[in-house]
């Protein structure tokens, strides 16, 4: 996560500081206030540095607590410029109170509301109303939806074979990893795990919206994962029975009705582990064994080696385990 000392604000206010990180990411107030849920006018109050209109400090806190989430920065610097900033602001007043104690004259508006410019008033706030849901739905129609991936940052190098992938995108925009479908949570949130190659992977995350925009973000993560010598061994071993000719398992999974949970283990090493979607496809393959589990069995259909097999279970409760070995003809009992 990056923090200030890589930012060259040094000599701006917390204000000016916020608004600058938010501009270097291209989002506008409304925005970060619909993925924060802070409302647009504390996150204006917090920009233009107006302490006296925000709410008690808890709250103000809070605020910078996601507002700095959101940016990347570390939420106790923030906090930190907050309380000293507040600190100065108001010594200052208290003095220039004290040096003017006079009694100001009463000022009484000549401005009396009457029946006729109480409607105008009405009337315009319904016209500046329905412009502004106008303007929103236009701008939502030519715009792309948003894409921001938190996790993994391009060009990571990750120990592991796998990783999550973690980001958030428009609350109604359709997500896919790879080209494989990932659910959306109704926050806009999304998270799934991805099973990676050793080497460079090409990671392509894509949103569309209802209105077929897409937003596309491509990642380079590198994998230093080594396998062990028991595993090259295994691999010694599958090379060799290959030159044997001896026959390959191939399952196909199709999941209807989705979502549901999917676990799939080709020659013991885990290949999948994730969520599929109503209508998703998913092929493994494997020299000894595939076994798989599902959080849904009925609604798990299995094709072996070109066979249709039906559903994984007739009840729609969890499988685990269920084991296809090249002998296999017919669907596992549980």
């Amino acid at each position: 996560m990056n923090g200030f000392t890589k930012k060259t604000v040094q000599t701006l206010t917390l204000g000016e500081k916020l608004k600058k990180l938010r501009s270097d990411k291209r989002v506008s107030l409304s925005e970060v206030s619909r993925l924060t849920k802070i409302q647009p006018a504390y996150l204006e109050y917090l920009e233009e540095g107006c302490w006296e209109k925000l709410p008690a400090d808890v709250y103000v806190k809070g605020f910078l607590r996601s507002y700095g989430e959101f940016l990347g920065v570390d939420e106790n610097i923030l906090i930190r410029l907050y309380e000293r900033e507040k600190e100065i602001k108001e010594n200052l007043n208290k003095n220039k109170k004290n040096n003017t104690e006079k009694r100001k004259p009463i000022n009484i508006s000549p401005f009396i509301f009457t029946p006729k410019k109480i409607a105008i008033l009405i009337i315009s706030a319904l016209v500046v109303l329905s412009l502004s849901l106008l303007y929103r739905e236009i701008n939502s129609f030519a715009s792309a939806p948003s894409l921001i991936i938190f996790n993994p940052q391009d060009n990571s190098q990750i120990a592991g074979d796998s990783v999550y992938i973690e980001g958030i995108t428009d609350r109604e925009a359709l997500l896919f990893v790879n080209g494989q479908p990932v659910l959306v949570g109704d926050d806009g949130r999304f998270k799934e795990n991805l099973t990676l190659q050793s080497g460079l992977n090409i990671i392509n995350v894509r949103a569309i919206n209802k209105f077929d925009k897409e937003a596309v973000e491509n990642l380079n993560v590198n994998s230093n994962y080594e396998k062990k010598e028991e595993n090259q061994k295994q691999e010694a071993n599958e090379n060799i029975s290959n030159l044997d000719n001896k026959k390959e398992i191939q399952i196909e999974i199709k999941v209807e009705p989705g979502p549901v949970w999917i676990s799939a283990e080709a020659d013991g090493k885990l290949v999948f582990s994730g969520t599929m979607l109503s209508g998703a496809v998913q092929i493994f393959k494997a020299q000894e064994k595939i076994v798989l589990s599902s959080g849904n069995g009925k609604s798990t259909f299995i094709t072996l080696n070109g066979q249709d097999l039906g559903a994984l279970s007739p009840n729609s409760g969890a499988v685990k385990e269920a084991i296809f070995t090249p002998e296999t003809e017919h669907l596992p009992e549980f």
